[in-house]
């Protein structure tokens, strides 16, 4: 095995004996950049020689721990790409987006203080759609990333690029951002494992914000355990952050074995099957690899029932009523006047701006309030992607006078029936299980002019992010037909969804099932 091949739990056994060093695990993920992402597109942003410095001196720390007997820092010298929604202090970011092109925060979302905490190392920040807004990470301002498994197709999104990453070997882990699906959805598009968190149970402080009541910071790791590892690390009440949760962090890692030694290590388990997650135009293959999954959690001694959750079909407008409508009030500081992209002026040049994206000529801008006006229009108009505004005219007109009754607050309506489904559902069962999207990955450019298609391969992660329960995708195995996909043998997601905050019991289920089958030891072939 090469050493970028190595789990974060593989590679910390073997810092901790010596066996590898740190510097020599950075530059072998430094060299599979290098040589992997001209083709994959993962990393808007790499910061080799910082992430080199940071090796040495995790080198000479563990050498300090091996002779005095101390414990290490729980992720010490391991390498870590971070999704550029995360401030990160020193090093660009952009959140996919031209209006911050050029931002270096000042300081660290606390999710990097606690991975820094950790002793983890910051390789760089990778690619994603625009302020998170998308579903195959086309609409980066950038570039599109590209699935490992087929470089003609997308690695998912908003969080694509992360997910890229991990799933080529271009870092031992990621962080994404999932505010409908978007470390889940790409997770199941790669073949690697994606965990999105109780709303509240990971700090958003310093992460740019999307819909501040959906979006949740969460991992994207090469296995279940790697996953309970990091959010260990992330976990944690903010004081700075008003809608962190001030509850106990538990030992994931040892929630997750519990049972795994047994010959049934899902005994007392009960499982619900969702009928609505079972949908007329959902790839064959992926409704079967996902029926297999379900037989093989019966295998190991779990009991499965058929629940209902009657109010699924309204998870998707109802998330694209909230999101937008959140979109557009937090989007509003992006004004050309504060920081970021600023579209080009000179009011010495005449009193006239040309908008670059449009070309159309502005008002009069002689006048200081019509000179900031049209800088904010310019800036607002070539700084924002087509994606972006579209969401920020959904959710401005959501909000607007006459519609917020209508529009806004019924869909508010409708997530706490949401809420309600998953309640009811949990007093019979412990854990959810279904498909984590409907097809395997999608064609480059195949949706992308078709919004609500686009918008549609999230319809199966939507309601947990509405619900604020956490949720995980695990591989589960490969699209055996090609009726909708036109390839065969691309990856399929399996979602395990819990109560608010027994994210335990959803790494355990994941768990087993993970030490059960093989598909996620399955690496693409580039």
């Amino acid at each position: 095995m090469e050493l970028y091949q190595l789990t974060v739990h593989a590679a910390r056994e073997l810092l901790q004996t010596g066996g590898i060093t740190s510097l020599d695990l950075t530059r072998a993920i430094l060299e599979r950049i290098e040589k992997i992402d001209p083709r994959v597109h993962a990393y808007l942003t790499v910061i080799a020689e910082r992430a080199l410095d940071s090796a040495r001196d995790a080198d000479a720390r563990w050498t300090e721990h091996r002779r005095d007997g101390s414990r290490a820092p729980a992720l010490l010298g391991i390498p870590m790409a971070i999704k550029d929604e995360i401030c990160t202090r020193g090093v660009r970011t952009t959140a996919g987006s031209k209006i911050l092109h050029n931002f270096v925060p000042p300081y660290d979302a606390t999710v990097m203080e606690k991975l820094n905490s950790a002793g983890a190392i910051l390789i760089g920040k990778t690619n994603q759609d625009e302020f998170a807004m998308g579903s195959s990470t086309e609409n980066s301002r950038y570039f599109t990333t590209r699935n490992p498994w087929d470089l003609e197709r997308v690695p998912g999104g908003s969080s694509g690029g992360s997910a890229a990453a991990v799933a080529a070997d271009e870092t031992l882990f990621a962080l994404g951002t999932d505010t409908g699906g978007s470390v889940r959805q790409p997770a199941g598009l790669t073949n690697t494992v994606g965990l999105r968190p109780t709303y509240g149970r990971v700090s958003r402080f310093g992460v740019i914000a999307f819909a501040s009541s959906l979006d949740q910071v969460g991992p994207i790791t090469k296995d279940v355990r790697d996953a309970a590892i990091i959010l260990g690390a992330i976990a944690g009440h903010d004081p700075r952050e008003a809608t962190s949760v001030n509850v106990p962090v538990p030992d994931y890692v040892a929630a997750m074995r519990v049972g795994a030694m047994h010959a049934s290590p899902l005994q007392n388990i009960r499982v619900g099957v969702p009928r609505e997650y079972f949908i007329e135009g959902m790839q064959p293959g992926v409704a079967r690899a996902v029926r297999d999954a379900i037989h093989v959690l019966e295998s190991l001694g779990a009991t499965t029932q058929e629940v209902s959750l009657p109010h699924t079909d309204y998870a998707l407008p109802t998330y694209y009523l909230i999101a937008p409508a959140e979109a557009s009030a937090n989007l509003a500081r992006y004004d050309g006047v504060k920081y970021g992209y600023r579209a080009p002026f000179d009011s010495a040049q005449g009193d006239t701006l040309r908008d670059s994206a449009q070309g159309d000529t502005l008002r009069d801008s002689a006048q200081g309030s019509n000179e900031m006006w049209d800088v904010m229009r310019a800036t607002r108009g070539d700084g924002f992607g087509a994606e972006v505004k579209r969401r920020i005219m959904l959710g401005t007109y959501a909000l607007s006078a006459g519609y917020y009754d209508a529009y806004y607050l019924k869909a508010q309506k409708v997530r706490t029936l949401i809420k309600q489904d998953f309640d009811r559902a949990f007093e019979q069962v412990d854990v959810i299980v279904g498909p984590t999207s409907p097809s395997t990955a999608f064609k480059i450019g195949e949706k992308v002019d078709d919004p609500l298609q686009m918008y549609l391969a999230d319809v199966f992660t939507l309601a947990q992010a509405l619900a604020g329960i956490p949720a995980i995708s695990i591989p589960c195995g490969f699209a055996d037909n090609a009726t909708l996909s036109g390839v065969e043998g691309l990856p399929v997601g399996l979602q395990i969804m819990g109560r608010a905050f027994d994210e335990p019991r959803v790494l355990q289920v994941a768990y087993a099932y993970e030490h059960a089958t093989d598909w996620h030891t399955r690496k693409p072939q580039l």
